[in-house]
């Protein structure tokens, strides 16, 4: 068999970081995307930057595009890496699966993932700490609901994750005003208590065989996101949090989990405990963080895909921080109210303890790329679609 992996959604920060994780470890990478200005395509660890049809606009001839490339190909390994790439191939897995190896559950397990509604409630039968939830059946229940609840609360999609169609009503008033124009885009969104925004945000990255034995571990703290108010993390710090680790493996292990996910908490500083958010089912935009801590997930499947024994991996280097530079954090900063707190640490860039999702002396071109593939969210329709559909990722 063909040892190389695919990497598909190479303009995202963690199909880089997945490209370099596998190439240093000398593994053959390529690396698929609609366009061929791309960062990942231009890292010195992809060995193939390969054009594919857009999975957004033409996903019928991105799945035959891609079927055929294994069919003659093959591959050690295939990872879709982005939502619409991991739904496509998941339809599909018993047809791509006679050519490669494809670490990915059900459809119907990733759908049931990206039900908040659905996985609060799991959670909740399991014992797991989750936010006041109110689940809305109808628009009429709006009215009287909105006089009973703790303000400010929190307006959310059922699925999906990040900013879009995420509101902060202060008041009955502006609850009744934005909840039917999230509404009309997200049908019958649910709303939660506000976790004080002080509360920093965990994320719990777990990796699971297909006999549901979790074969390596990692969690992060956030210390910056942008939008400021939540969304993706620029600045993280690997943790060692035990506790909540062990949530999101028995959330996990309840779905019969297969592959990678990562299980987001927020500490409530009310009550000290740690709240359940959401479960992202595949890999993380802070990717880099874990590989550079000592979890390199993306080799552990490459192991796990040629039958491989190892020791589960739960060791890390603690203290260890992954920075989004370009344009994360550097938007956090403009964007911050109170950024003159970060001053100067904020524009010291060498810090042994510290590597960077994209700039990299190693690996420099992505750089480049990544700035001139910004210009493509003015033009390119197929970027301004996905940046609509998520501006969050770990």
């Amino acid at each position: 068999m063909n040892r190389e992996v695919f990497i598909t959604d190479g303009h995202w920060r963690k199909t880089l970081a997945a490209a370099r994780a596998l190439g240093g470890q000398g593994i053959r990478v390529a690396v698929g995307e609609s366009t061929r200005l791309a960062t990942a395509m231009f890292s010195r660890h992809c060995h193939q930057a390969v054009v594919y049809p857009s999975p957004f606009f033409r996903p019928a001839e991105f799945v035959d595009y891609l079927y055929g490339r294994m069919s003659r190909r093959g591959c050690q390994m295939l990872l879709p890496m982005e939502d619409e790439t991991l739904d496509l191939l998941s339809r599909h897995h018993s047809d791509f699966s006679k050519f490669t190896y494809l670490p990915i559950v059900s459809f119907e397990k990733l759908r049931f993932a990206r039900r908040k509604d659905k996985v609060l409630t799991l959670a909740e039968k399991l014992g797991i700490p989750t936010p006041k939830t109110w689940l809305v059946d109808d628009l009429m229940q709006l009215d009287d609901l909105a006089e009973r609840l703790p303000y400010p609360v929190v307006i959310k999609p059922k699925s999906g994750s990040g900013a879009v169609g995420v509101s902060y009503p202060e008041n009955a008033e502006e609850l009744r005003a934005r909840y039917p124009a999230i509404h009309r885009r997200f049908p019958l969104p649910l709303i939660q208590e506000m976790i004080p925004r002080e509360g920093p945000g965990y994320g719990v990255s777990i990796l699971m065989d297909e006999n549901g034995q979790v074969k390596a571990s990692f969690v992060h703290k956030r210390l910056r996101e942008y939008p400021v108010t939540g969304g993706a993390s620029t600045l993280r710090e690997s943790v060692r949090r035990d506790d909540i680790r062990d949530m999101a493996v028995k959330l996990l292990k309840a779905l019969d989990w297969f592959g990678v996910a990562m299980v987001e908490f927020k500490l409530d500083p009310r009550d000290g405990l740690p709240k359940l958010m959401e479960i992202n089912p595949r890999f993380w935009g802070s990717l880099s963080l874990a590989v550079a801590a000592g979890v390199n997930f993306p080799y552990l499947l490459y192991r796990m895909s040629r039958k491989e024994t190892f020791a589960p991996v739960h060791h890390y280097q603690i203290g260890k921080k992954a920075r989004w530079l370009l344009p994360g954090d550097l938007l956090h900063f403009i964007h911050n109210p109170g950024r003159s707190r970060l001053l100067p640490e904020f524009f010291r860039f060498r810090d042994f303890d510290t590597v960077y999702d994209i700039v990299s002396l190693k690996d420099p071109w992505p750089t480049l790329a990544r700035i001139l593939t910004l210009l493509t969210f003015v033009y390119d329709r197929d970027m301004k679609l996905r940046l609509k559909k998520r501006n969050h990722d770990g």
